[in-house]
This record gives structure tokens, sequence and C-alpha cells, in this order.
């Protein structure tokens, strides 16, 4: 069984990669820039934002299972149009598609969210998620779209970054206490879509860590792990801010959890000092 990774040099795609190979499937991967580095993969150069490559890339692969871990950024070209063009290439030929998606299509208004909420997104990045999420519906009703909230792993999360370049000096700038997510570990969330892609799943599925917490919470905890200064850290509120976005997104995962075998662990357990 071949698995096709769009996106699989990124933080989460080369987790992916990464987990595929161990468990012994021939693996394709996308890249944008450059590719990855784990061997035995068969690399292809991916723009999103041509059709007729996209369609080269899943005849070439020939893929049973595709799953596309592309961010895109607010870029509408590729966050939006381009997971449609591959939903409607790996519609054609037959293969099972996850699309991972995104918290950002939430406005928080009413903080906690499950599989049945619709999504109002509030920044342009959210609103380009959400398109995405229709397209695909649309095109593919047997996809699996699997939203997620902040990926942490080591130093090549964002997230993780940040509060590394904030304890050392580098990079100025606060953590919010009034800005709650539900963080998921990398790893839990690259086995939780293989295992969703390995089966008959469809429709949406939230995949996001067990605790909710503020992202001033969640740097303490990176730092505490990590063995940072973690006074450092300064705190601040979002809403005093000008930056642009919801503030309290909870997904709930619980109907999402039941169904798998993969345990979507909290940060408050994942990034307990020795685990």
């Amino acid at each position: 069984m071949t698995i096709l990774i769009i996106g699989g040099s990124g933080f989460l795609g080369t987790e992916l990669v990464r987990q595929a190979t161990a468990a012994g499937h021939a693996t394709a991967a996308s890249f944008a820039t450059s590719p990855g580095s784990a061997a035995g993969v068969a690399w292809h150069a991916l723009d999103l934002r041509d059709p007729e490559r996209v369609e080269a890339v899943v005849a070439e692969t020939a893929p049973r299972l595709v799953i596309n871990a592309t961010s895109g950024g607010p870029d509408w070209a590729v966050t939006a149009e381009g997971p449609v063009r591959l939903a409607m290439a790996t519609a054609k030929y037959g293969c099972r598609l996850v699309h991972v998606s995104s918290d950002a299509v939430f406005s928080g208004t009413r903080v906690h969210y499950d599989e049945s909420c619709l999504p109002d997104p509030v920044t342009p990045y959210g609103a380009a998620k959400a398109a995405a999420e229709t397209g695909i519906r649309l095109t593919h009703p047997a996809a699996v779209i699997a939203r997620t909230s902040l990926i942490i792993g080591d130093r090549k999360s964002t997230h993780v970054r940040m509060v590394h370049d904030l304890a050392a000096g580098t990079r100025s700038g606060v953590l919010f206490t009034d800005d709650i997510r539900c963080p998921v570990h990398v790893a839990d969330l690259a086995a939780a879509l293989l295992e969703l892609a390995s089966g008959e799943a469809s429709g949406v599925h939230h995949l996001a860590g067990a605790d909710a917490m503020s992202r001033h919470e969640l740097g303490i905890l990176i730092a505490e792990r990590d063995g940072l200064d973690a006074s450092r850290l300064l705190s601040g509120l979002r809403a005093d801010s000008t930056l642009p976005g919801p503030l309290d997104v909870r997904l709930d995962s619980h109907a999402s959890q039941r169904a798998l075998h993969t345990t979507l662990r909290g940060a408050r357990r994942f990034l307990a000092v020795g685990a």
C-alpha cells in the first residue's frame, strides 16, 4: 500500500513520513521548496496552485491513501483552492483522502466546538481553511477532514521555537493568558491521521489534545520540559493587542477519540518533565 504525504517536508509531514515508513508502507511525499531527508521515500516537487501538477503527482504515485498536511497560511490559492484541486484528483483516481484542517475555522464565540459545529472564521487563514473544507466535502464526500490545534513537539514546532527564542532573549513579545487552545503532540496527531486514513472513516473529525490551556501556560510547560528560564516568558492579554483572531477555541475531540486506538494526550501530560 502506497501512502502519499502532501507537505511531507514540513513539521507534521516529517512525522507522518517517519511513522508511515516505520510501519512498512511504501511512502511518497511532496515538497514545496526542498525535499525531506527520510530515506526510501519518493519525493515530488508540488505546487498546489498548479492543477496539472497536482493530478500528475497523484497519477504517478498511484497511492491508496493521501494525507494533506500542508498549511499555506492565508494564501488563498494554496490554502483554500489547493486542497480542492487535490480532492478532485484523489476522487478521480479512487484514493482515500485525509485533509488536515484547523481550529482557526472557528470564531471562539461559543468556546467549545464539536464536529457538528459549522465554521465561522474571523481571519483570512481561517476563511481559507473553511473554504477548503467546503470544497473537499463537495468534490470528495468520502474524504476525512481532521481539524486540529497547536501542534507541539521539538524545536521544529513554531510554538516551541518561539518559547526558546523568548527565553533566550532573541525575540521580544508576550505569551497571552486569554488565548486558549487544545495543543496536540505531533506524534499523536500523525498516528491518529494514519489510523483514520487506514480505516473507513469519513467526514469531520477533531484531533486536538485533551487539555485546554493558554499560550502562556503552554509556554511555561515547554520551558520547564526543555530546561529554560520560564521567568523570562512575559504574559499579556490578546484582548489588549491589535492581533486579529479568536480568543478561546476548544476543540471537543471526545467523539473522534472514542473511535480511535491512538490516544490524543493533553499537553500537561506530554510536556511533563521526564515524560
